[in-house]
């Protein structure tokens, strides 16, 4: 059984990084074994779009500090599983946002989620480009609530909250670990 991580942020108003979740998996059955969460200092303090969810529900980080300290602990928490596959939703995002993770494989958990070909459950009647992709509606929250048939379900917009979620929407999709191939960004 391989591992992976899947990983998000969230940003300032002026695009630095104040927060990021990962998720550890296994890539049999993506199951969730362990996951982390840094705030960073002192770009937290800066504000952005999704402030008000860096302490929300139960997710408390598990180191607020430096850049530098949180990515030298999130390089030895990842060597610790022997991560060498990073997913995202939207990975292009994460991945420009972390560059010390580059030399990492990174894989976008869109490319299969947002494709008819990989995703049963986009509707007949949705509007798709003639690939297979959906034309709108093909965020987070919107193909969680469509795999899971959860319409309550909201975005929490908190980078460990979102891992998992991402996280799920791999499970729910029900691909092998391999399938993801054409889903590689770098």
């Amino acid at each position: 059984m391989g591992m992976l991580a899947v990983i998000d942020t969230e940003t300032t108003w002026w695009d630095d990084v104040m927060s990021i979740g990962v998720a550890i998996a296994d890539t049999d059955a993506f199951k969730l074994l362990d996951k982390r969460y840094y705030i960073l200092t002192p770009f937290k303090e800066f504000g952005g779009m999704y402030t008000d969810a860096l302490y929300i529900d139960s997710f408390k980080p598990d180191l607020e500090c430096s850049r530098e300290k949180a990515m030298a602990e999130l390089a030895t928490f990842l060597t610790v599983y022997k991560i060498e596959t990073i997913f995202a939703y939207n990975a292009s995002f994460d991945y420009r946002h972390l560059p010390e993770l580059s030399h990492l494989a990174w894989y976008d958990i869109m490319k299969l989620a947002a494709y008819r070909q990989h995703n049963s459950k986009i509707p007949s009647y949705a509007d798709c480009y003639r690939t297979g992709r959906l034309k709108r509606g093909y965020g987070v929250e919107s193909i969680y609530k469509m795999l899971s048939d959860n319409m309550m379900y909201r975005e929490k917009h908190n980078a460990l909250a979102d891992a998992i979620d991402e996280l799920e929407i791999m499970r729910l999709l029900n691909r092998e670990f391999g399938e993801y191939a054409s889903a590689k960004i770098r």
